[in-house]
C-alpha cells in the first residue's frame, strides 16, 4: 500500500522534491498536493522575462498539468488549505479533507507591504507571483508612469520590466546605494549610473511617507522629504516574509520561519518542512541553491537514507538589467581588512577584492564576471594567496602562465 503524501505548496522547492521521488521511487507514494495559486510550479526566478515580454508564461512553466497525470498526482491548485489536524493526520482544504501519512509544508513566503497611509489603495501592487506579474503588464500596456519602492534585485527587475513596456519608471530606495546586500557603495553607483543611461530615474536615500490616492486609486507617492511623485501604478518590492501562518495555527514552532532540523523535521511528528518558509539554526533561505539541497535531504529521508541539510557558503552572480553582478563572502569594512580593487571607468567594471590573513574573503566584481567562480572558489576553500597575492586581482589566467598584467587602475 502507498504512503499518502500530502505537500502543501507547489513553488521551486516542492517541485525539486516532487522530481526526486518520482524519479526514485514512482510507486512508493500517493502524492496530494494543495497550492493557493491556481497552476503549478513554474519558475519563479524567470517572471522578469515575462514581465519585460522576452518570454510567454508557458515557457517558464516546470510542472504542467501532463506532468501530474502522468504520474498520478492528485493536484488541489488554487484551493486553500483551511485547518490540519496533526493527531488524525488529515489536511481539509476548502474541496474536502485528506489523510497523510506524510505532510510538507513548502509554503513559501509572501510580499511585505509597507503599512503606510494608501497601501491599500487600487494600483499598489506586490511583485511575486504570476498574477502579480499580469497585473503590472495590465498596468503598462495602458501606459503612465510607475513608482517602484525597493532598489533590491526584486525591485530593479520590476521597474526595467515596466520601463520596457514603456512607462516612465522612477525607484525610490531607503539606502544609499542599490542592492546594498550583495553591492558596496561604488558598484551600487555604476548600477544606478547604468539605470540612468536606459532611462530608469533612481532615488536613493529616499524615504517613503505616504501613498496619495483619488478615486480610491494611487496617483502618487508621498517622500518625507516633500516630494511627490506622479504614479498611475505604486510596486512594492521592499522583501519577503516566511509564510508561517497556517505552520502556527496547526502547532508548528516557528520563529521567523518553520523550524526545522538537519532532516527538514519540523517539531511535530509525521510533519516535515523545506524552501522560503523554513528556519535552520536560526537561517532563512531565499536563494534556489539552499532550496534544491534541502529538496535532496528531504527526499532521501522520506525514502529511508540518512541526510543532513547543511547551509553553505553562498554566491550572487546576476544579470540586473543587462548588467553582470557578482558578489560573495563578507565585504563590510573592517581595519584587519585590506581591499585590492581594479577599475576600467571606459567599459564601466570594478572588482574589489577583500582580503584577511592571506585568504579572500570577500568580492564584489560589476561588469567582467567571468573569473567569479574562481573567486568564489578561493573564498569557499579559504585558500591560502600568499603566494599569488600580488596578480590575484587578475585571475587565473595570470596565476600560472607568468603574464604581466597592466597594472594602470590597481589600488590596494
Amino acid at each position: 500500500m502507498k504512503e499518502r503524501l500530502v505537500i502543501i505548496g507547489a513553488g521551486m522547492a516542492s517541485g525539486r522534491l516532487l522530481d526526486h521521488l518520482i524519479a526514485e521511487c514512482p510507486d512508493r507514494f500517493d502524492i496530494t498536493i494543495f497550492n493557493a495559486e491556481p497552476r503549478g510550479c513554474y519558475n519563479r526566478i524567470m517572471l522578469s522575462p515575462v514581465l519585460s515580454g522576452e518570454k510567454a508564461w508557458e515557457e517558464i512553466v516546470t510542472h504542467d498539468a501532463a506532468f501530474y497525470d502522468t504520474h498520478g498526482v492528485t493536484c488541489r491548485f488554487g484551493e486553500t488549505v483551511t485547518a490540519i489536524d496533526t493527531d488524525a493526520q488529515r489536511v481539509t482544504g476548502e474541496n474536502g479533507t485528506v489523510a497523510y501519512d506524510q505532510l510538507i509544508f513548502a509554503t513559501g513566503s509572501q510580499p511585505f507591504i509597507i503599512p503606510m497611509p494608501g497601501h491599500d489603495l487600487q494600483g499598489v501592487l506586490a511583485y511575486r507571483d504570476l498574477d502579480d506579474t499580469n497585473k503590472m503588464i495590465a498596468a503598462a500596456n495602458a501606459g503612465g508612469r510607475a513608482v517602484v519602492i525597493g532598489g533590491g534585485l526584486l525591485g530593479l527587475e520590476a521597474a526595467a520590466g515596466l520601463q520596457s513596456r514603456g512607462m516612465d519608471v522612477t525607484v525610490v530606495h531607503l539606502m544609499d546605494h542599490l542592492m546594498e546586500r550583495q553591492l558596496d557603495p561604488t558598484a551600487g553607483r555604476l548600477l544606478q549610473n547604468a539605470l540612468a543611461a536606459r532611462g530608469i530615474n533612481v532615488l536613493c536615500g529616499a524615504q517613503s511617507e505616504k501613498i496619495l490616492g483619488e478615486n480610491g486609486h494611487v496617483r502618487a507617492l508621498a517622500l518625507k522629504d516633500g516630494r511627490e511623485l506622479p504614479c498611475d501604478i505604486l510596486v512594492m518590492a521592499v522583501g519577503i516574509r516566511p509564510n508561517v501562518g497556517l505552520a502556527k495555527a496547526t502547532g508548528l514552532d516557528c520563529n521567523r520561519g518553520i523550524v526545522v532540523d538537519a532532516s527538514m523535521r519540523s517539531t511535530v511528528p509525521a510533519v516535515s518542512a523545506l524552501g522560503e518558509c523554513v528556519e535552520h539554526d536560526g537561517q532563512l533561505f531565499g536563494l534556489v541553491a539552499p532550496l534544491y539541497d534541502q529538496a535532496r535531504v528531504l527526499a532521501d529521508r522520506l525514502q529511508g537514507r540518512a541526510a543532513e541539510f547543511v547551509a553553505q557558503e553562498l554566491s550572487t552572480k546576476l544579470k540586473v538589467t543587462g548588467c553582470d553582478l557578482f558578489s560573495a563572502g563578507d565585504f563590510a569594512d573592517d581595519a584587519d581588512r585590506e581591499d585590492i580593487i581594479l577599475t576600467d571607468p571606459q567599459n564601466a567594471s570594478y572588482k574589489r577584492l577583500v582580503v584577511q590573513d592571506n585568504r579572500l574573503i570577500g568580492a564584489v566584481i560589476y561588469g567582467d564576471t567571468s573569473d567569479a567562480n574562481w573567486f568564489f572558489g578561493l573564498i569557499k576553500n579559504g585558500t591560502d594567496i600568499a603566494q599569488f597575492r600580488d596578480t590575484l586581482i587578475f585571475g587565473p589566467a595570470y596565476q600560472d602562465d607568468g603574464a604581466t598584467p597592466d597594472l594602470c587602475g590597481l589600488a590596494a
